[in-house]
């Protein structure tokens, strides 16, 4: 198994803690604090629709869980290429920049390291005793934990945003 791997499948022992919410006016405040502070504005926001429900006991401590073991990581493997962390009163917002330049710089290299880190999901025991190794991308990996967007920036010029828009029923 891959060190990302084994590093996604100890995140997901993270999953045990309690739910709360956010309105959609903060929402949307944290969106005009993030955007031009840690990324520049989005040149395109993305809406996603997720396979996963969100769990029912997705927390913000889950997903600040998640981020703080994949930074870990990233730092324990030596200089990092992209930072990671979750934003938002609820840690609902993943956020990824680039810290190398022109990495991250473009959409194809976005949806390659999104493609990546899919890969590197299915591999992991949750996902495999879920039965849904073959159908969750990361991006319903990260819906399950009760993120609602990701913005991936190269950390200069260019950001994408990705909003997950579950059906009414999820």
């Amino acid at each position: 198994m891959s060190r990302f791997a084994c590093l996604l499948a100890a995140l997901f022992l993270l999953l045990a803690m309690p739910v709360m919410a956010q309105a959609d006016d903060d929402i949307e405040a944290d969106d005009a604090r993030h955007a031009g502070y840690y990324y520049p504005e989005p040149d395109e926001v993305e809406a996603y629709k997720p396979r996963s429900r969100v769990m029912p006991d997705s927390s913000r401590e889950r997903r600040i869980g998640f981020t703080t073991v994949l930074a870990t990581q990233l730092l324990k493997e030596g200089q990092p290429r992209l930072a990671i962390f979750a934003k938002g009163a609820e840690a609902e917002k993943l956020i990824i920049v680039g810290l190398e330049d022109g990495f991250l710089s473009t959409i194809y290299r976005v949806r390659a390291m999104l493609a990546m880190m899919t890969a590197a999901a299915r591999s992991t025991p949750m996902l495999q005793e879920m039965a849904v190794a073959d159908i969750f991308t990361f991006l319903d990996v990260l819906n399950l934990l009760g993120f609602d967007q990701i913005t991936i920036s190269d950390g200069d010029e260019f950001a994408h945003t990705i909003v997950f828009q579950p059906d009414d029923d999820s």
